[in-house]
Order: C-alpha cells, then structure tokens, then sequence
C-alpha cells in the first residue's frame, strides 16, 4: 500500500526489514544499543559483526533517541538505531514519538533518501500495535509535510497482522 505525502511517498510492506534496499533501515533497539533477539537479532545476523562493533563504539542511547551505524552486510547502506519504550515504563507514547521523530531527523542530517521503519516496541517490549501504528504514522506524516530531504518513507511490518493494522490506520490518516 502506498499514500503520497506532498511530494514523499508512504509505503507500507509486508516482510523482512532486513531485506529492504533503502538507505537506511531503523532497528527497534534496546537502550544499551545490543543486538539481541528479534529485529535487532535478524539485523545483527544478515549484517554482520560490524554493526555490533559500531554499536558498541556509541555505547547506548535513551529510550526515544536514536543512533545510526552503518549497515554492514546489508542492502541498506545504514542502520538507525530507535530506542522505543518498554510498556509501563511511563510516558510510552511519547517514547514511542520521540524514536520515530529522532529516526527520521537523524536520516534528514545524514542526508539520506528512503528509511524503512518496522512497529518500534510492539514484540518483546510489549506496545500495542494499534497505538503504534498512530503514533509512527502520524510522527511521520507530520515530518513528510516539514522540511525534509526524505523521498520515501516504508514500514516494513512482519506480519499480515500487523500490516493490516497500519494499512487501516494510514487509510484514516491519508483520508482525513
């Protein structure tokens, strides 16, 4: 599914994040910046020790920042590092808005074209994926229609599930 944003274009997927060529792709990471199971795990497996390395080299970031490595063995050229929230931690939502914000802020400074973004927080850290599809969507949205060097933006969803989740939710965005 795609929605164009002014001139930016909004698409949504079903598959593997790993396996997208856009400049960057965004690892919903912990704070500590360790590639351990899930996205972070298929990223640091397809990718290789590199981007662990490079990791290990920022040292963490808080939850809602962000930190970009290169992407090693990947068909991106770069991996965002998102620090989303853990469900009950407090102020979740913000959280969740500041990782995408700061995303997609950091892609602008690194003057990259297209970022792909999986549902930040929704597996381990246990955010429902209802209120994260809005959030994301929403904070991206907004960002699409600021000043910003970005020509595409995808959310690369595992999952029928989750895709239809987000497809519902951008049809409200893009409609209203």
């Amino acid at each position: 599914m795609k929605a164009s944003v002014g001139n930016h274009v909004l698409e949504l997927r079903d598959g593997d994040i790993t396996e997208m060529d856009t400049d960057a792709i965004v690892n919903a990471a912990n704070a500590q910046l360790v590639l351990g199971g899930g996205v972070a795990g298929a990223i640091r497996r397809k990718g290789g020790p590199t981007i662990q390395a490079e990791c290990n080299k920022i040292g963490g970031a808080s939850v809602g920042g962000a930190a970009i490595t290169t992407a090693g063995n990947l068909k991106a050229k770069h991996v965002i590092h998102a620090v989303g929230p853990r469900m009950g931690e407090g102020n979740e939502d913000e959280k969740l808005k500041n990782a995408t914000l700061n995303s997609l802020k950091l892609a602008d400074e690194n003057n990259l074209k297209s970022i792909s973004f999986p549902a930040i927080s929704t597996g381990i850290f246990g955010f429902p994926i209802k209120r994260c599809a809005e959030i994301m969507l929403k904070t991206t949205i907004e960002h699409l229609k600021s000043e910003t060097g970005l020509e595409k933006v995808v959310f690369c969803l595992f999952g029928h599930d989750s895709y239809e989740v987000f497809a519902d939710r951008l049809e409200r965005e893009t409609s209203e």
